[in-house]
């Protein structure tokens, strides 16, 4: 399985939005030009989101999207089933040796567990928190 761009850009969006939760909406534009990527892409990507709610619109002069929930309870599973469809390397119906079928299955599962125990809030944190991680001596 390979995360197309669709993925990629959309957990962008999802984790702009969630730096920047409990500060109001966050436009697209913004988004687009922070990240170097075509708004119009990112228009293309905020609307299956929104439909899933994962995000809300707000309208107006200053208005753009906010996180329909606290980013802790948002996993890149979530994400990424919205943008990607369901997570499965190989199309498990083609395969008859139970022993390969094993394999893919658990390879899925394997995916399925890291994404799903990573949320927004891992994923925005993670550059304090691997430096925290760092020991620093000097003699």
């Amino acid at each position: 399985m390979k995360i197309s761009t669709k993925g990629r850009y959309g957990l962008t969006i999802m984790m702009e939005l969630a730096a920047k939760f409990g500060e109001g909406p966050t436009s697209l534009k913004s988004i687009a030009e922070k990240n170097q990527l075509s708004e119009h892409y990112l228009e293309q990507l905020i609307a299956p989101l929104r439909n899933a709610g994962l995000v809300k619109s707000i309208r107006g002069a200053y208005g753009g999207y906010i996180l329909s929930r606290d980013p802790a309870t948002i996993t890149a599973g979530d994400v990424i089933r919205v943008l990607e469809g369901p997570i499965s390397p190989v199309d498990f119906t083609e395969e008859d040796d139970p022993a390969k079928r094993d394999l893919w299955l658990r390879i899925r599962d394997s995916i399925a567990e890291v994404l799903d125990s990573t949320t927004l809030d891992y994923l925005i944190n993670y550059h304090e928190q691997s430096a925290a991680d760092n020991y620093m001596f000097y003699i």
